[in-house]
């Protein structure tokens, strides 16, 4: 089969830190959640990230990694906190990284966001609690101390550090989705009075000092992205234009890449691709856009229109590991997931259940050596995530969801 090189997705593209990736795919991160008792990889995340690598995509992302084992965001969280794991890693690594395929591992902290079966008292910048339909599934948190904030910087350099080591090729730091970079961003979260609270430069001093942190301690030429969602916009709290001012400061710093995630670019209700295309036109950084896509018609509009310089891709590949060879040899055809209950209101009231379970439930076939499974039965995936975790994997994860 003859390669669509014509394509804008085949193009590599130099990040800031000269690394070059191979083309415009990026593997998004996509929560495993199939850690050992002990937070520990496995021969399943080999065999799982073999495929990925082998698929094609420039780019994979892990998924949420933790970077303190105090503090868990799902079950099955991955935690990298010490070299005890080192071993493990490195075999994760090595099958990540082939096929020229760079692997980087999501450093997360959940902060306030870590459910009830995880932390009996969670923290944040400030102690304010959880509200909304997803209150009960988590614990008010308190308030981090400066010396807190400090060991949690080190902690995210540490994990960075262990995963330079392991042979990852870069991190992705996670600012979306309430997690606690985030919290430190919200003006709705934050409502610190000291050097990291009240002015936008002193709730973005924890990101910077993380990221600073870690371009210091892994040196130049190691890939150091960020993820910031447009589904967390807020008026109250982490404004668009918060947001954009972010991207631009972090872009200002050095930044090598950073993700916008929304809701979907092909049928989107919020504007992705204009708000897409400002940031992209604003920062002097390469942009990855996730959400939604998956035609090629439209990633090549994202990155013709530059909406985007990468294409973020996540469940599509959970159900097809090899997606980016597909469309590059002609031989792709779009993943249609249309899982439903059989009643419209309770799948938007479920949908990130329905489509998180079903996700995992195919990475987890993937790890297996088994293939995916395509179906139309919701409470299949519900029953799936069950199994795979007990009445706790069907409990909120998130703040909103």
């Amino acid at each position: 089969m003859i390669a669509m090189s014509y394509l804008q997705v085949s193009k590599s593209l130099t990040l800031p830190c000269g690394v070059t990736v191979k083309n415009r795919f990026v593997k998004t991160a996509l929560s495993e959640t199939m850690a050992t008792d002990q937070h520990r990889s496995d021969a399943r995340y080999e065999k799982l990230y073999r495929q990925w690598a082998m698929g094609g995509a420039g780019i994979v992302i892990t998924g949420n990694v933790m970077v303190d084992r105090a503090a868990i965001a799902e079950p099955g969280n991955v935690v990298v906190d010490d070299e005890r794991e080192l071993p493990e890693l490195q075999r994760w690594a090595q099958n990540g990284t082939l096929n020229q395929t760079q692997l980087w591992l999501q450093l997360n902290h959940p902060g306030r966001q870590s459910p009830k079966q995880f932390s009996a008292r969670p923290v944040g910048p400030s102690a304010v609690p959880i509200t909304g339909v997803n209150h009960r599934a988590f614990n008010p948190p308190r308030a981090l101390t400066i010396d807190e904030i400090k060991e949690l910087v080190t902690k995210f350099v540490r994990s960075a550090v262990i995963a330079q080591k392991a042979g990852f090729t870069g991190v992705q730091l996670h600012g979306a989705f309430g997690y606690l970079i985030n919290q430190f961003l919200s003006k709705k979260t934050n409502r610190r009075t000291d050097e990291y609270g009240g002015s936008l430069e002193n709730r973005m001093r924890f990101l910077i000092e993380v990221y600073q942190g870690i371009r210091e301690a892994c040196g130049k030429a190691f890939p150091i992205s960020l993820k910031l969602s447009l589904t967390d916009i807020d008026l109250a709290g982490f404004t668009e234009k918060t947001l954009t001012r972010v991207a631009k400061r972090m872009a200002d710093l050095g930044i090598d890449m950073i993700e916008i995630a929304g809701d979907d670019y092909e049928n989107s209700q919020i504007g992705f691709s204009g708000h897409a295309h400002l940031i992209n036109r604003l920062v002097d950084v390469p942009i990855a856009l996730s959400g939604g896509f998956r035609h090629i018609s439209a990633m090549e509009e994202a990155l013709g229109r530059q909406d985007a310089d990468l294409i973020g891709i996540c469940t599509p590949m959970a159900v097809m590991p090899d997606m980016p060879n597909r469309i590059l040899n002609s031989t792709y055809r779009p993943v249609k997931l249309p899982l439903s209950t059989g009643s419209s209101k309770l799948d938007d009231k479920l949908k990130t259940l329905i489509m998180t379970s079903y996700c995992e439930e195919q990475v987890h076939r993937l790890a297996e050596g088994k293939p995916p499974k395509i179906y139309r039965n919701a409470w299949r995936s519900v029953l799936a995530e069950a199994r795979l975790h007990g009445l706790n994997g069907l409990k909120p994860r998130r703040a909103q969801s």
